[in-house]
C-alpha cells in the first residue's frame, strides 16, 4: 500500500484548510472540552475514549507548521504553558509515564498530543498506537468526561 500526503497538502500548510485554525476558541469543539486556555495554547482533553487523559494542546496565536516558526518567547511560552498542563494530568490521573507527541503529519499545524501511559496500556515501552482521528471513535461517557473535565479545570490557572 502506498501512502501520499493529502491532495489539499498545501493548502493545509497554508492555514487555508487547517481544521484547528478553524475549530479553535471553543469551550467544546469536535475533539473534546477545553481544560486550559493560556496566552499561547488551548488544550483540549478529548473525549474519543482513545487513553484516559488525552489531550491535545494547540498553538493558537496563529497558523504555525513547525515550532522552529516561533520567536524564542514564543517557544517558550508553549512549552511551559504544555508542561503546566502535564503536571495537571500527572497529578489526576496518575500514570507511569507521559508521551509529548509533536507531530503534524495529518494536521500540519503547531501542536502536541500528551498521552499518559499506565500500567494496563496497548503497547508498553513502544510508542503509544495513536490513529489519526476520524470521529468514529468510542467515546468516553459523557458523565465521566464531564467528571474529568471539570476535576482537570479546578486543577489549572
Amino acid at each position: 500500500m502506498t501512502f501520499r500526503w493529502p491532495e489539499n497538502w498545501d493548502r493545509l500548510i497554508s492555514g487555508k484548510d487547517c481544521d484547528f485554525c478553524k475549530n479553535m476558541g471553543h469551550d467544546r469543539n469536535q475533539w473534546g472540552a477545553r481544560i486550559f486556555l493560556g496566552k499561547y495554547i488551548d488544550a483540549y482533553l478529548q473525549s474519543a475514549d482513545v487513553q484516559p487523559g488525552y489531550t491535545l494542546i494547540i498553538w493558537k496565536q496563529r497558523h504555525i507548521v513547525e515550532p522552529i516558526e516561533l520567536a524564542d518567547e514564543e517557544s517558550a511560552g508553549y512549552w511551559l504553558e504544555t508542561m503546566t498542563v502535564a503536571r495537571a494530568l500527572m497529578a489526576y490521573y496518575q500514570p507511569l509515564k507521559m508521551n509529548y507527541e509533536t507531530l503534524g503529519n495529518t494536521s500540519p499545524h503547531l501542536h502536541t498530543h500528551l498521552l499518559p501511559r499506565y500500567v494496563e496500556d496497548p503497547r508498553p515501552g513502544q510508542p503509544f498506537p495513536l490513529l489519526a482521528q476520524k470521529g468514529r471513535e468510542p467515546q468516553i461517557p459523557e458523565e465521566r468526561f464531564l467528571t474529568e473535565v471539570k476535576g482537570l479545570r479546578a486543577m489549572l490557572p
